[in-house]
């Protein structure tokens, strides 16, 4: 096996284990995972478009990968700061609010792209 694909299957490794502690650890992070669970599954129930698909993976891994870096900056901020202090506050805060942003702003759009499908089924039902 070359060096290159080995120094690939070590970097995956490496970032697998990432994911494994931000899962092991973190509430926000199994809530996200499961929510993008349901919307995958909501979104093979209602035949998403293809770019609505794009939309809606898009959005999962924009809220993941925030999450992750949330996580990054709370272990980091714990290691350099151990004492409570308002700056490493502020540096979790910040990150904390970065997730949130992009969860609000995915949520809307998964709003925009599933309610008038649910609408049409539940009121064309009738």
């Amino acid at each position: 096996m070359s060096n290159y694909i080995k120094r690939t299957l070590k970097s995956i490794s490496w970032a697998l284990s990432g994911i494994s502690f931000a899962f092991r650890t973190q509430f926000n992070f199994r809530f996200h995972i499961i929510s993008a669970v349901i919307v995958l599954l909501l979104s093979i129930l209602l035949k998403l478009s293809a770019l609505e698909w794009c939309i809606v993976l898009f959005c999962i891994a924009s809220v993941i990968t925030a999450e992750l870096l949330n996580t990054a900056h709370e272990v980091n901020t714990d290691l350099l700061s151990p004492d409570i202090n308002d700056t490493a506050k502020h540096v979790k805060d910040l990150a904390a609010a970065a997730v949130l942003v992009v969860a609000i702003v995915s949520a809307i759009i998964g709003c925009i792209i599933f309610l008038p499908k649910i609408f049409e089924i539940i009121f064309d039902s009738y």
